[in-house]
C-alpha cells in the first residue's frame, strides 16, 4: 500500500522554459543567452584585457564542468561555484587579501542568475493544483528535484506563490543535500524524512534516468509523467504512465 508520493519539479509540477515566451514578450533574451551576456559584460568591464570571446569561452567551459559533475558524480555545483569555475578558466583566482572583493564582485551576478526564474516564473502543469490538494488528504507528499540555476529556496518560493507549498512535508533539493538524481541516496533521504519505507513510496517524474531508474534502484515504485513532455514512455520501466494530473489519484490506487 502506498503511503507517500514524491514528485520531480521541472516538467512535472512546473513547465520548464514556459517562462521563455514571457521573456520574449518583454523584449528580453532567452535565459541561456541572458546568463552568458551578464557574465561577459561583467568580465569585460572589470577586466579590460579579456575580450568577450574569451569570456564567453570561459562561461561555456564552466557549464561543461557543471554538466560533467552532474552526470558523473551526481552532484549539482551551485551557481556561485559555476561562476568561480569560469573565473578559474580565465586565471582570475583571488590573490591574498582580495578574496572579499572577489566575492562582492560575483555576488550580484549570482543573484541575478538565481532569481531569473523567480522574477519571471514558469507556468505550472494543468491540473496539478487540484490533484495535489486531493493527494495530500491521503498521502505524505515530498519533492525531489535537481537544482540547476534556481536553488531550493527559489523553488519553494515558486511553490508558495502557487499555493502548493502547504501540501509537501519533505523537500530534497540537490543544492541542499549535496547529491543529485538518480543517486539512490537522494530517494533514501526522502524516505527517511517522510518516515516511510521505500517499498511504500512512489516517485512521479518525467525522466527515465532520474525519475524511474533512481527510485526503482531503492525499491520504490515509479510513475513516468508525460503530461508536459513525453521523453520515451514506450520504453519505460515505470510501473505506470500518467499523461494527465487528473488521472494520478486513480493510478496510485492501482499500485500494489
Amino acid at each position: 500500500m502506498i503511503e507517500a508520493i514524491t514528485f520531480d519539479f521541472w516538467d512535472t509540477i512546473a513547465i520548464d522554459d514556459s517562462d521563455e515566451p514571457k521573456r520574449a514578450a518583454l523584449g528580453l533574451p532567452g535565459k541561456p543567452e541572458a546568463r552568458l551576456q551578464m557574465f561577459v559584460e561583467k568580465i569585460v568591464k572589470r577586466y579590460p584585457h579579456i575580450n568577450s570571446a574569451r569570456a564567453a569561452e570561459a562561461y561555456q567551459a564552466a557549464n561543461e564542468r557543471f554538466r560533467h559533475e552532474w552526470h558523473t558524480a551526481h552532484r549539482t555545483p551551485s551557481v556561485t561555484a559555476r561562476i568561480y569555475y569560469a573565473y578559474e578558466h580565465l586565471g582570475l583566482q583571488s590573490k591574498p587579501g582580495e578574496y572579499a572583493r572577489l566575492v562582492r564582485e560575483i555576488d550580484d551576478l549570482v543573484r541575478d542568475i538565481e532569481m531569473m526564474e523567480i522574477r519571471i516564473p514558469p507556468n505550472f502543469a494543468p491540473g496539478v493544483h487540484n490533484t495535489l490538494q486531493l493527494l495530500a488528504q491521503e498521502y505524505k507528499l515530498g519533492i525531489i528535484s535537481d537544482t540547476i540555476h534556481t536553488h531550493g529556496r527559489g523553488l519553494r518560493n515558486l511553490l508558495e506563490r502557487q499555493g502548493l507549498l502547504q501540501y509537501f512535508s519533505q523537500f530534497i533539493f540537490s543544492d541542499e543535500v549535496g547529491i543529485a538524481k538518480p543517486s539512490s541516496q537522494v530517494f533514501l533521504h526522502a524516505a527517511i524524512g517522510l518516515d516511510v519505507s521505500p517499498a511504500r513510496m512512489v516517485h512521479v517524474g518525467d525522466r527515465e534516468s532520474n525519475d524511474v531508474s533512481g527510485p526503482l534502484d531503492l525499491g520504490m515504485q515509479a510513475i513516468l509523467f508525460t503530461g508536459v513532455v513525453d521523453r520515451g514512455s514506450q520504453k519505460t520501466r515505470a510501473q505506470a504512465i500518467c499523461r494527465n494530473f487528473a488521472d494520478l489519484p486513480a493510478i496510485i490506487k492501482r499500485l500494489r
